[in-house]
């Protein structure tokens, strides 16, 4: 029995290294690799130390048992540290290049009446048992409300309703130095990548929105609207991010945030005091238009909340789509919580490696991404096999 168990599972193994293998060779992520500055002067190539990494969650293994005490590998655990370390490595660049290719197939299998959208959030990366992780700070998690030890992960996601692509992200600590728990103590050259990240690092979440925004979209990434929560959706950041695309975003029901409406400064509460509200138990009460900093014009839709006797609200920078329209593209903005999700529980985010290397935080998460994209890919993969099935019957 218990051989008929290793066998099984043996074969498994060899499918998923069957399945990797294709994903690097149809996407030539080797190629883009060293395009990106990835490169290895001797020794192991650095697709088998990629693929070695790469393949662990999918194998029921984690970084020490699947590369540090694995005797079975043809390399040893300094070269993996050595690729994951690395300074010059352009781990934001390759993400990007394999997320433009991966478009290109899912946006062939998507229709043209489906929007197509950018969502931006932000999840912690917890490293509350460590100690000397560099860059590691306090920073707050609004699920539970506490302080904890470790990052906030700013993420950027392509997304058609179906499938999901990350495509950017950022490991934030904080800005004060009181609650940055440890420093970066490496000596870097102010030109190269890991210089880069780690003053980024220290600097605002919404400073780095519409950097990250631009990148993409001049990859050639198409979305007609960037998502985001009330976390994000102030005036200032919609006005600078509209110039690039449309915003929907939920917004926060604040006394200090203003909008011009009917030619008054008011809060949303205001606003919603003079609105007409539809009868019944309508799921959209009102809307409105307003202009944020009297320059740019903006639509509020009213939406009753379901889980308490209230409503949020809905800001829209195109003010000439429908109000159902409006919801009902906000509410694709769940994928990247079903990404945070999958990410974490499953591929192994900031659970699979103790490294205490900031480069090595950020290659590990680089490499959680792209198992994502795989499954995409794999998702995408049996679409088209049932619609080639249905064309032919």
């Amino acid at each position: 029995m218990e051989y008929n168990k290793i066998v099984s599972q043996t074969q498994v193994n060899i499918q998923v290294q069957s399945k990797i293998n294709d994903f690097f060779n149809r996407f030539q992520i080797g190629t883009l690799m060293h395009r990106c500055g990835v490169r290895k002067r001797h020794g192991h190539s650095i697709r088998s130390l990629t693929e070695a990494i790469f393949i662990l969650p999918f194998i029921g293994k984690n970084f020490y048992r699947g590369i540090v005490i694995n005797e079975d590998n043809a390399f040893g655990k300094d070269a993996a540290y050595q690729l994951l370390r690395g300074t010059s490595f352009n781990w934001r660049r390759l993400l990007l290049f394999l997320g433009q290719r991966l478009f290109s197939i899912l946006n062939r299998l998507t229709n043209d009446d489906r929007e197509s959208v950018l969502i931006i959030d932000d999840s912690t990366y917890d490293r509350s048992r460590s100690k000397l992780v560099e860059l590691l700070s306090k920073v707050y998690d609004h699920s539970t409300g506490r302080f904890l030890k470790g990052f906030r992960m700013l993420t950027i996601c392509w997304s058609d309703g179906a499938s999901c692509l990350p495509l950017d992200f950022s490991l934030l600590s904080s800005r004060e130095a009181k609650k940055r728990i440890c420093e970066s103590k490496k000596d870097l050259d102010k030109r190269c990548c890991a210089y880069r990240r780690r003053k980024e690092a220290t600097m605002k979440a919404t400073e780095l929105l519409e950097p990250m925004v631009k990148r993409i979209l001049n990859t050639g990434i198409q979305a007609q609207y960037l998502l985001m929560d009330s976390w994000f959706t102030m005036p200032s950041t919609v006005i600078t991010l509209a110039k690039h695309i449309k915003v929907i975003g939920m917004i926060k029901k604040s006394p200090k945030i203003f909008y011009t409406y009917d030619g008054n400064k008011l809060d949303v509460m205001a606003i919603y005091r003079r609105l007409k509200k539809r009868r019944g138990r309508a799921k959209i009460l009102a809307s409105t238009n307003v202009l944020l900093k009297d320059t740019v014009p903006a639509k509020l839709v009213f939406v009753r909340d379901r889980r308490k006797k209230d409503w949020l609200v809905l800001l829209s920078t195109d003010t000439g789509l429908a109000d159902e329209d409006i919801v009902r593209i906000y509410g694709k903005r769940w994928d990247i919580e079903v990404f945070f999700k999958m990410a974490k529980q499953h591929l192994k985010l900031a659970k699979e490696i103790q490294c205490r290397d900031f480069d090595a935080l950020i290659a590990h998460t680089t490499f959680v991404f792209m198992r994502y994209m795989f499954l995409s890919d794999l998702q995408s993969e049996e679409w088209t096999s049932v619609a080639y099935n249905i064309l032919q019957s």
